[in-house]
């Protein structure tokens, strides 16, 4: 039906929810925090509060900008309408706290995966806890307000925490389940990413503000590749600390009022799987060194050490890609979240092909790595480069799996058909028709089909005859 929808129009590309001018305006105080708490972050109470005060700078601006120019709460995807004829008789006390009871099942659904596992038992993830039993504290006293205020402008208040609620009330009979196994979904995707991508923002936050600027900008002639390695170095973990920040900051923003929240929840088995096993403690406690190990022991920088300028050229060009990666990450602004649906994006990079960060992550790889020249032998060559490519296969299956989730939305269909006729990659679904977007399909197949049924109508005919 989606597609049928867009088949008579024009190819147009929808309207993105974000704003890139906005996100860099929230990424530019976000690094101003960064000079603050390098000089004053002694006065803070705790380390932890680093990475807290980061994305603040991030988020707010963000939110109030996007208030201001862009309405998000008007959005029809908010599900909103705050006019006074509408608020004025909406408003439930009674079902506002039917959903904090559904909001409270979800806390303690995540206490108890948190408790369960031993991944979590662990001191790696203290820092995280730290910050987030002050969170929980500040969520509990907001929480009323905020939900109370959210369902007197709902068009459908009745929403997957009401339901929720009404299940451990024991009345089954209003419950979409489905609706309920998507909210438990959403909560899963943040209690699993959010610990991770605070801890990583947090290390590498730490090592910029430890970063000793003058020994990186000053050395003694001839330049070397020492100096390359270092200032690549530097840069790598400086562009990768800015796609974790608007990555964490995502996890923690989903908010219906800011049309930010989840809309939907990757429900098939695959797209869990291709999605957690590029992860921790999934790739490195299995797969990163039992199967899809494709390092050989030696990089590009190895390969380069004994030509300085080569080795710097070399270094701003797998940096390039890295910032395509960055950028992708920043376009979401408030709303990144991996497995969910929270809003179709077709500015940034997303305005040229589809997947951008995968395409340049994976690219990246391909120049680190370089297994196809640093692997000794000839044999080690090939297999460490099917072993990559293996690892590129993840992230295809991640991309097709995520295409057929979001399929749902028509958007993103029209998103999807403008990228496959004016991509920069438009010729490969040309190339390979089975690769060609498919609204609700991770492939395809509509050749193969056709051919199998012709075949049929055929065979019948000769039955026939």
């Amino acid at each position: 039906m989606a597609l049928k929808q867009y088949e008579s129009r024009d190819m147009e590309c929808p309207k993105s929810p974000t704003h890139l001018a906005i996100n860099f305006a929230g990424l530019l105080c976000s690094l101003a925090s960064i000079i603050w708490l390098k000089y004053y972050g002694h006065l803070l109470v705790m380390d932890q509060l680093y990475i807290v005060v980061a994305g603040l700078a991030l988020a707010v601006p963000i939110i109030v900008m996007e208030f201001i120019w862009l309405k998000p709460y008007a959005n029809p995807s908010a599900g909103l309408n705050f006019t006074r004829s509408h608020t004025q008789h909406s408003g439930s006390f009674t079902r506002t706290l039917v959903k904090l009871l559904g909001l409270g099942v979800c806390f303690a659904f995540v206490a108890f995966i948190y408790w369960l596992f031993p991944e979590y038992r662990g001191g790696y993830y203290d820092r995280f806890f730290d910050i987030a039993r002050y969170a929980l504290l500040m969520l509990v006293i907001l929480a009323l307000p905020y939900f109370y205020w959210v369902d007197r402008a709902m068009v459908a208040p009745k929403d997957s925490y009401w339901q929720l609620g009404m299940l451990c009330l024991g009345q089954a009979q209003y419950v979409n389940w489905k609706s309920i196994v998507q909210l438990l979904l959403g909560w899963t995707v943040k209690l699993f990413f959010l610990p991770l991508m605070f801890i990583y923002a947090s290390n590498n936050l730490n090592l910029i503000i430890e970063q000793d600027f003058n020994a990186l900008w000053h050395w003694q002639a001839p330049f070397s590749a020492r100096h390359s390695l270092n200032i690549y170095q530097f840069f790598n973990n400086f562009l990768f600390y800015i796609d974790l920040l608007f990555v964490t900051v995502g996890y923690c923003c989903t908010f219906r009022l800011f049309d930010s929240h989840i809309r939907s929840t990757e429900p098939t088995f695959l797209g869990w799987v291709v999605a957690l096993l590029c992860y921790q403690p999934f790739w490195g406690a299995v797969f990163g060194s039992l199967y899809i190990s494709y390092s050989s022991g030696q990089d590009w920088s190895n390969h380069f050490w004994q030509s300085p300028n080569l080795h710097f050229l070399y270094a701003i060009v797998i940096l390039a890609l890295v910032v395509i990666y960055v950028w992708a990450s920043m376009a979401f602004g408030i709303r990144f979240s991996n497995l969910t649906h929270r809003g179709i994006l077709t500015n940034g990079p997303f305005r040229y092909t589809k997947h951008p960060a995968y395409i340049s992550k994976n690219l990246s790889w391909w120049l680190i790595f370089m297994p196809f020249l640093v692997a000794p032998e000839f044999d080690d060559k090939i297999r460490l480069s099917l072993l990559l490519l293996l690892q590129n296969l993840v992230y295809f299956m991640r991309a097709r799996t995520e295409e057929k989730h979001l399929s749902q939305d028509p958007d993103y269909v029209a998103y999807a058909q403008f990228i496959e006729q004016k991509g920069c990659f438009a010729w490969v679904g040309s190339a390979l028709p089975i690769l060609k977007f498919k609204p609700g399909h991770l492939f395809n197949l509509d050749e193969k089909d056709q051919r199998q049924a012709h075949a049929g109508d055929a065979a019948r005919a000769k039955d026939a005859g």
